[in-house]
């Protein structure tokens, strides 16, 4: 999936891969992908129900090699 923006979150543990999120889709246009690259594996439910309260729409989820991605759409 193409992304207009990529965030690494790699090593950091949660808050801190939705928050860095949260920020960078404050800074993208509406319909933007933005792919998050992670590696705490309570990023994949974290992410949903990031995607609930927030607006924004999850598009795809995957996980390999100990990496989790995650695209969102923004709202």
């Amino acid at each position: 999936m193409q992304a207009h923006k990529e965030l690494d979150t790699r090593g950091l543990n949660c808050p801190l891969p939705i928050l860095k999120a949260k920020k960078a889709l404050a800074d993208m246009s509406s319909g933007d992908i933005l792919k998050v690259v992670a590696t705490d594996p309570s990023s994949m439910r974290d992410f949903q129900a990031f995607a609930r309260q927030t607006g924004h729409e999850l598009v795809e989820q995957t996980s390999a090699n100990a990496e989790f991605v995650h695209f969102l759409r923004r709202r």
